[in-house]
């Protein structure tokens, strides 16, 4: 117990120690440019302070949460005058009846709630991305969610944001690496650096922290959900698991055979086992003793014989050949 009490202190001091010549006060670490217009952070204890040299332009008043919420009163209060929605958002000319009547039926859904999206770790927010169903419904816009477990890390711990046809982005732990993302103090840190390292590179995705989750919201409202992969490669403990449509991908959870059958719904819900989808799946045939031809079948009885697999080498989908139990890649030659 004694020597427990003994490292805290010591590796406290070594967190708080100054050292000579660099720049945060704090602890003498460089200082590097912070996500706050006009503010400095420390590479090293993360602690930020205004930049002297710092010149802001006062082009107006600055985005703030109060300042949003005076955005939405100043809504609501033009929508509630009267003016209706197509005046409020100054498209009230040449509308046809079908469009009028739809925003008609949209104002009751504005004036009650909004649900989008924005890039929380760019200097300038962006303006909320709102998207309708065919019934003028707010469609939800969080696609998949990684749960971070704890904050001890083996090493090698990989997170894939894969697309069809688009690629596949990789976040590894790696302090060195542009796309690396590093362990912090807590585990929120942590969430939050990955989060960051994510939303600051990721073509595809935007994320934010929300507690111990890394939650992701497509980048492109063109995207279909259904198609983005989200993978998780964490030899060692497990530290991080994904979460798609509330249920968790994991291969060492899975214990039956309807597990299996549900994650197999989900990875070919657009019809196509991409090469992340596929090693998710392959572990997954490996715990629960499931084989090629059992999973072949499993495929054939849910999509029938038009599920292809993305090729891991040049990227065309390859179909489905039921009687050999596996994808044939015509361009590489060979089965995937």
């Amino acid at each position: 117990m004694g020597f427990g009490i003994r490292e805290g202190r010591r590796q406290a001091k070594e967190n708080l120690s100054h050292s000579e010549g660099g720049d945060c006060t704090r602890c003498g670490g460089d200082a590097v440019a912070s996500s706050i217009p006009g503010y400095l952070q420390c590479a090293k204890c993360g602690y930020e302070w205004p930049d002297p040299e710092a010149k802001i332009a006062k082009s107006g008043p600055r985005d703030s949460i109060s300042r949003d919420v005076e955005r939405l009163e100043e809504f609501k209060r033009e929508m509630s005058s009267g003016q209706g929605l197509a005046r409020v958002l100054g498209v009230d000319d040449s509308l046809s009846n079908e469009q009028k009547d739809s925003l008609n039926r949209l104002q009751d859904k504005w004036m009650t709630g909004m649900q989008g999206q924005y890039n929380a770790a760019e200097d300038e927010r962006k303006p909320l991305m709102i998207s309708f169903d065919d019934d003028d419904n707010l469609l939800e816009t969080q696609v998949g969610s990684i749960h971070l477990v704890d904050n001890l890390f083996d090493g090698g711990e990989e997170i894939r944001v894969e697309y069809p046809g688009l690629g596949t982005e990789f976040y590894v732990i790696n302090d060195d690496d542009s796309l690396g993302w590093k362990r912090g103090r807590s585990l929120e840190e942590t969430t939050r650096n990955i989060a960051s390292i994510i939303n600051r590179s990721s073509k595809l995705v935007h994320a934010y922290a929300e507690g111990n989750s890394v939650v992701l919201e497509l980048r492109d409202v063109n995207l279909d959900s259904d198609s983005l992969v989200i993978y998780v490669d964490d030899p060692g403990g497990k530290n991080m698991t994904v979460e798609r449509l509330g249920v968790i991908l994991d291969p060492d959870e899975v214990q039956v055979y309807q597990d299996y059958h549900q994650v197999i719904k989900i990875a070919l819900a657009d019809g196509i086992i991409t090469p992340s989808e596929d090693q998710l799946l392959w572990a997954m045939r490996q715990n629960l003793g499931i084989s090629d031809e059992d999973h072949v079948r499993i495929v054939l009885d849910l999509f029938g014989d038009s599920a292809v697999k993305e090729c891991p080498n040049c990227g065309i989908n390859a179909p489905l050949y039921p009687e050999y139990s596996a994808w044939w890649c015509e361009d590489c030659q060979h089965w995937v």
